[in-house]
């Protein structure tokens, strides 16, 4: 161990130009050390312009004045007396993974650069002729390798620094004129610089990738994190929800308890009092009873007429007229009532659970199928939609379980509603859209037009705020028999495509796409739009003439 420790501490003091202890050391700027004379002919050797150091390759201009550095002489000298030859540190020769020097003897030391000219690979010590010798800077150094041998040419035994471009493949001068005459040749220089291009490029767009795909990668982050986020809200405001729900038909199952309690109390009071006023009248009868009998033995006849007015007298008796012996039905109405009351309560829960049980399934992220190219993959999105007959306006006729829209110049006899369309005739679907959705429309007359809009569009009044497409609350496409015009937010834009009688629409809420097609024998996209939808979309319908009819086709 103290062994090792002093061949550690030699290697400090070893030149590496020479290998050997240092002999008038001296420090140059960078602050690497030399033996005097092995550094002043290194830089001797070099161009002056470029003076550097062997090692860190650190340039300096001008040369640095070589002085001796007295301290570390002093110390090469003490390390000198102990008898020690400098001798390179183990891990300065090869080992089974190294790629060793050619040229030393004996034990071989580490390749520190292998020769592309000279096809050789040098320990640190036989590689600085590459760089004193002008005729050996020229050469070609590159990280050691075991591979040189390969760039010999197995036939001719020669250096190949042709590339021949017909068969793909490195060859020699000879192969040149050989069996590759007439071939398109160029210096493997030439096509390493032409490869090195196409590499650059691909590194660029390799690059690129990288970036895209981090980006993507924080993108789905970011959604993990918002979906996570939005899924803890959702529980914790739906517990919120429920629990205000349980409340409240705690306490109104508390009030008609309370009711009820109330209820018994005077109506069991009432039958007590009169019960009680029974009761007394029936004691009071048998005491003029007895009374009666008594009277009725007395012996002395005229005694027994001078009582018998006042002991024959009876008092007023008790109305019992309300007494009768029926069949009584007491809190069963009530039961009834909170019965019919569950019963409702199943039915909402039922019809609304399917769309919070839709609501939940739809929830989508950024990994998007691809948008559908065939009327077999749009169907696959199709939905059941069906017209809300209280957005409906009162001169549209709904028919065939309210999916056709019909206008007519009767009013029809609906009922007052908030949500009604009242100028324009307009209707929307009862079914809210997120999700992806598909469906088809069949339509006859002179002109139609198709729509979504979001829930809080105006429905009163004939301002443009309540007409589909002319704000920023609902997406129109107008169909006529010669042509389509969309619009949006009171902007239009003409839309080409082959006319058509029956219009698909396609929706993509979550990534904000809507198209429109002409649906015939093949599909014709007519209008796409892609924007960010920030609330449920509704279909919509405006039959504009009378006569014109509009019909959601099943498509299930």
């Amino acid at each position: 161990m103290a062994q090792k420790g002093v061949q550690l501490d030699q290697e400090a003091f070893c030149c590496s130009i020479c290998l050997d202890l240092l002999k008038d050391p001296v420090t140059i700027p960078c602050g690497h050390s030399y033996c005097m004379s092995c550094i002043k002919g290194f830089w001797d050797g070099e161009d002056q312009s470029k003076i550097c150091c062997p090692q860190c390759r650190k340039t300096f201009a001008p040369r640095p004045f070589l002085g001796k550095n007295t301290i570390l002489a002093a110390l090469v000298e003490q390390l000198k007396k102990t008898g020690l030859q400098a001798a390179p540190a183990d891990h300065c020769y090869s080992g089974r993974e190294d790629v060793a020097c050619d040229v030393c003897t004996g034990r071989k030391l580490k390749a520190f650069k292998s020769c592309l000219q000279c096809l050789i690979s040098y320990c640190e010590n036989h590689l600085q002729p590459h760089y004193t010798i002008g005729q050996f800077k020229k050469h070609q150094l590159v990280e050691p390798s075991e591979k040189l041998q390969e760039n010999i040419c197995s036939r001719h035994d020669e250096v190949m620094k042709i590339f021949c471009r017909t068969d793909q493949q490195s060859i020699c001068y000879l192969c040149s004129v050989d069996e590759h005459k007439g071939h398109d040749t160029v210096s493997a220089a030439a096509e390493r610089t032409e490869r090195q291009r196409e590499l650059e490029v691909s590194r660029l767009n390799i690059q690129q990738r990288i970036q895209d795909r981090e980006k993507d990668v924080k993108l789905l982050q970011q959604e993990v994190e918002a979906v996570s986020h939005s899924a803890d809200k959702a529980v914790e405001d739906n517990e919120k929800i429920f629990t205000q729900l349980i409340r409240l038909l705690q306490k109104r199952s508390s009030d008609v308890k309370q009711q009820i309690r109330s209820q018994q109390e005077t109506e069991v009071s009432r039958v007590k009092e009169l019960q009680e006023k029974l009761q007394q009248e029936i004691t009071e009868l048998k005491r003029k009873d007895a009374e009666l009998k008594k009277l009725s033995h007395t012996e002395d006849h005229n005694q027994f007429l001078h009582n018998y007015p006042s002991v024959s007298q009876l008092s007023e008796p008790t109305d019992s007229s309300s007494i009768n012996i029926r069949p009584l039905r007491y809190f069963e109405d009530v039961t009834a009532a909170v019965s019919k009351l569950r019963d409702k309560l199943q039915d909402i829960l039922r019809d609304k659970w399917t769309n919070i049980s839709q609501a939940v399934t739809e929830v989508d992220v950024l990994l998007s199928e691809p948008e559908p190219k065939t009327r077999a993959e749009f169907l696959q999105y199709s939905c059941e939609i069906y017209l809300d007959p209280n957005t409906a306006h009162t001169n549209l006729l709904l028919s065939e379980g309210n999916r056709k829209a019909e206008a007519v110049r009767q009013k029809q006899s609906y009922s007052s509603h908030p949500d009604r369309f009242t100028i324009r005739r307009q209707v929307l679907s009862r079914e809210s859209l997120t999700g992806r959705c598909y469906w088809e429309v069949d339509w006859r007359g002179t002109e139609f037009r198709i729509a979504v809009a979001y829930k809080n569009i105006s429905r009163v009044g004939s301002s443009n705020e309540c007409a589909f497409g002319f704000s920023d609350k609902s997406w129109m496409l107008i169909c006529s028999m010669t042509c389509y015009v969309f619009w949006f937010n009171s902007i239009s834009t003409p839309v080409s495509g082959p006319v058509s009688s029956r219009v698909g629409v396609y929706l993509d809420h979550r990534a904000g796409i809507l198209s429109f097609y002409s649906v015939s024998e093949t599909m014709t996209l007519l209008h796409r739009v892609q924007t960010t939808f920030t609330q449920p979309l509704y279909a919509g319908l405006w039959v504009y003439n009378d006569g014109v009819t509009a019909e959601l086709r099943k498509l299930k």
